[in-house]
């Protein structure tokens, strides 16, 4: 088992004002036999006054490995068109589980991949909500429905994860307009793997005016790509020998590469070697993954002749012959409802290569190092001649990470401090959309041996985790739209490990927050917990 690197911080506490203290659980001999149901501080989807219709499109105990097939049948009752459709999941487990990871597909398009929690023994339940109202253009027929989540039940591992998913469907009314989507929704055709890419073809409608790139991607659970932020070269002698530890994700179209972004660097529910810091609450994202978005409109003249183009998803720094990465990649299309045939091109392009450094110490079984610092940029306009005149689009995209890891002798205690920004400027006309995206963890793991206890060690986890947006949109000038959001993680936990179970004695605190702001209004919500009981659930606004 390896110490996983977590990042070093001191444990800090939210200040919340007015909230009094809640007497906390002693330190029972493992507190997994009983938590809290998990929860997170986000916000639910916000909904119109307006009648709705549920259609549920699975029901299933997962066991195994069989995905579960169904078929989604339009509401009759509830005939679009919708002003929002909302996807609810609704989870339970008991027993003793890892946590796995899943996915689900309509019509062949990826609309929702999650991490699951590990189970107490006493069994809990978990929600998980989210608007895909984008997707309305699949929903308008019936698709096939695919949900995998691989599980493993046996006599060691006896938890069935029991999962119900339903759509809501809300009608338009005063106040709920017909939610605005592409025209299309549409997957990826005779898709193929080449070593951590994903590559298929797509033939665009001739009459294409926009064009957006949707993936979802992770590093896939139980490998040394779950944890690719703290990869370190061969030389090193680190456990995982993956290289460096920067990540990209490149869309590319017939050999150029078009858009790029940055991973977010997910934390699932058994990760870092420390299940109980994930008790009640998970890590940002780990239960709603968010696909990474590429606006592609440069190219979307180029790619509506009617003839099938490569699309390409490439994950920049894995290893060669090394795979690992999951990538489910699907395109947004609008069209132009008063022309047959659209044309374009490109018009200026650069994509600069990438710029890294890695400064690299340590041997086998000594104390190490890697320092890396990288960034890249991309800028690429186009135009597409429409009915309505040609539309000039220019996609600006800058990443960066910087990350500082290091590591005792034999890995005894493992420190990151990394973060990340992802920051992307898309100018139609006299609109100006603005997307910057930064996370970061730091903290660190240590795995020592007990004082008392022979063959027994000491696994401390003390981390902060951050995920920030900014989203804004300005119209020849003029700010229209100015929205802020920011979820953080502060938690410390430990517990003795390779002992029975009931002398784990298993601790952890954790404060979890979500905070928006700006045009829309403020939404601010805390929740802390102690050994796996929330003590506080604070609302600010």
């Amino acid at each position: 088992m390896r110490a996983r690197s977590v990042a070093l911080v001191s444990l800090s506490v939210l200040l919340l004002g007015r909230l009094a203290p809640a007497t906390a659980a002693p330190p029972p001999s493992e507190f997994g036999t009983d938590y809290a149901d998990p929860r997170t501080p986000a916000p639910p989807v916000a909904v119109p006054h307006t009648r709705h219709c549920s259609v549920e499109i699975v029901r299933n105990g997962f066991k195994n490995f069989d995905p579960y097939t169904s078929t989604y049948t339009p509401p009759a009752a509830c005939r679009g068109p919708w002003s929002k459709v909302v996807f609810r999941m609704q989870g339970s487990v008991k027993g003793v589980q890892y946590d796995r990871l899943g996915h689900i597909t309509i019509g062949g398009v990826g609309v929702f991949r999650t991490s699951t929690p590990e189970p107490s023994t006493d069994g809990i339940s978990w929600q998980v909500e989210k608007d895909v109202s984008a997707y309305i253009p699949l929903l308008r027929s019936p698709q096939p429905v695919v949900m995998e989540l691989g599980n493993v039940v046996n006599e060691t591992y006896t938890g069935v994860l029991d999962i119900t998913v339903t759509l809501d469907f809300y009608r338009t009314g005063p106040g709920a307009p017909a939610a605005r989507t592409a025209s299309a929704v549409l997957p990826l055709q005779d898709q193929r793997r080449e070593d951590s890419d994903l590559v298929g073809t797509a033939t665009l409608p001739r009459n294409t005016s926009r064009l957006l790139g949707e993936v979802y991607v992770t590093g896939s659970g139980g490998g040394c790509e779950e944890f690719w932020d703290t990869s370190a070269p061969p030389s090193t002698g680190y456990s995982c020998p993956d290289g460096s530890p920067y990540r990209e994700v490149e869309v590319q179209i017939d050999g150029r590469v078009a858009g790029i972004a940055l991973p977010y660097p997910y934390i699932y529910t058994g990760g870092w070697s420390n299940p109980y810091a994930w008790r009640p609450s998970p890590a940002p994202r780990a239960f709603d993954i968010k696909p990474l978005q590429y606006d592609l409109t440069p190219f979307a003249g180029l790619a509506s002749d009617g003839k099938p183009h490569e699309f390409r998803v490439h994950v920049v720094g894995v290893p060669a012959g090394q795979s690992g990465w999951f990538t489910v990649p699907s395109l947004h299309v609008w069209t132009d409802a008063r022309s047959k045939q659209t044309s374009g091109s490109i018009t200026s392009y650069s994509v600069t290569p990438l710029t890294k450094s890695d400064e690299v110490t340590g041997s086998s079984g000594a104390a190490g190092s890697v320092l890396t610092k990288a960034s890249r940029s991309l800028k690429i306009s186009g135009y597409v001649e429409t009915s309505a005149g040609r539309i000039r689009t220019t996609v600006e995209r800058t990443l960066s990470n910087s990350s500082d890891h290091v590591w005792e002798a034999g890995e005894s205690r493992d420190t990151l401090d990394a973060s990340w920004r992802d920051l992307s400027v898309v100018t139609t006309g006299a609109k100006v959309e603005r997307t910057d995206l930064t996370y970061g963890k730091s903290g660190y793991i240590s795995f020592l041996p007990h004082a008392t206890i022979p063959d027994a060690y000491d696994v401390v986890t003390d981390l902060d985790i951050y995920d920030r947006s900014r989203m804004s949109t300005a119209i020849a000038g003029r700010i229209v739209a100015d929205r802020k959001t920011e979820e953080t993680y502060d938690g410390r936990a430990s517990w003795i490990y390779n002992v029975p179970r009931d002398q784990r004695h298993a601790t952890g605190t954790q404060t979890v927050r979500y905070r928006e702001s700006g045009t829309g209004g403020c939404y601010d919500h805390a929740l802390s917990a102690v050994n796996g009981f929330y003590t506080k659930d604070y609302y600010r606004c």
